[in-house]
């Protein structure tokens, strides 16, 4: 890792900042700030967070205090380059996870994995260990799916301090999981990553789209058409917004040029 860490380029995409990263980059920040014990926490936004941005000015805030915002779908890639961060590539959460813990791994800093089910943490637990083997899981829980009271909070914060680990997984999705670690900052000492689907993925609970659509930016079709009813809002609307807004933004940015 090197000493001294480069400033974040960053650039808005509607009212949402967004940082030029990669993988290597993520990784060697996530290992400062453990290293560090800094209490913060990390996006992974794709379009669907952007928008919920916009329409909702508390989440907006949340996103936006982030220690780093990353480009995790396609769209959000292509913004950042035509505002002038050239050669962006996407650092997609399942991904990050994956960098992440094969760096953990060799490095010997423990991890901790919040939300999904006790059988998907189950099956997300063994396929870690087997593609990382060094990877220590410090522990797991599954919190309950409805609004934890207080105390249910801190009980959960204080299991997470004792476990001793650095960095923790968050899969509650969008935007509970955003919501749950901005609560957190200040509290726990520890770096918080929201993965979204990334439990429900590397568990094998969840089929992934393949390679060659989320290159060619069409996951969203992938999982809409595996999930329909859970995700036809997010994609029919969210979207065609989403490039309005963005078109926007690039011609009132040409027009001041």
């Amino acid at each position: 890792m090197p000493e001294i860490l480069p400033p974040i380029k960053s650039c808005q995409i509607i009212n949402t900042r967004l940082d030029g990263t990669s993988y290597q980059d993520a990784c060697d920040r996530i290992e400062q700030w453990a290293t560090e014990k800094k209490s913060c926490y990390i996006v992974a936004a794709n379009v669907h967070v952007v928008m919920m941005g916009y329409w909702q000015k508390d989440y907006q805030k949340i996103i936006n205090n982030a220690a780093l915002v990353t480009p995790d779908g396609m769209p959000l890639v292509v913004g950042l380059k035509l505002l002038g961060i050239k050669g962006q590539s996407r650092v997609y959460g399942p991904d990050l996870m994956l960098a992440w813990c094969d760096r953990a791994a060799n490095l010997g800093i423990p991890i901790f994995l919040y939300g999904g089910t006790p059988t998907m943490l189950s099956d997300l637990e063994q396929n870690l260990k087997k593609k990382f083997p060094g990877l220590i899981i410090a522990g797991s829980h599954s919190p309950p799916f409805r609004p934890l009271t207080e105390e249910e909070e801190l009980r959960d914060r204080q299991l997470i301090t004792a476990s001793g680990a650095q960095v923790v997984f968050v899969g509650l999705g969008c935007p509970k999981q955003e919501q749950w670690m901005a609560r957190q900052q200040g509290q726990l000492s520890a770096v918080m990553i929201g993965v979204g689907a990334a439990f429900s993925f590397h568990s094998g609970h969840v089929s992934q789209s393949p390679r060659w659509m989320m290159n060619l930016g069409l996951e969203w079709l992938y999982r809409l058409i595996k999930e329909p009813k859970r995700l036809w809002r997010r994609y029919l609307i969210n979207n065609p917004s989403f490039v309005v807004l963005f078109s926007t933004q690039l011609v009132k940015k040409l027009l001041r040029v």
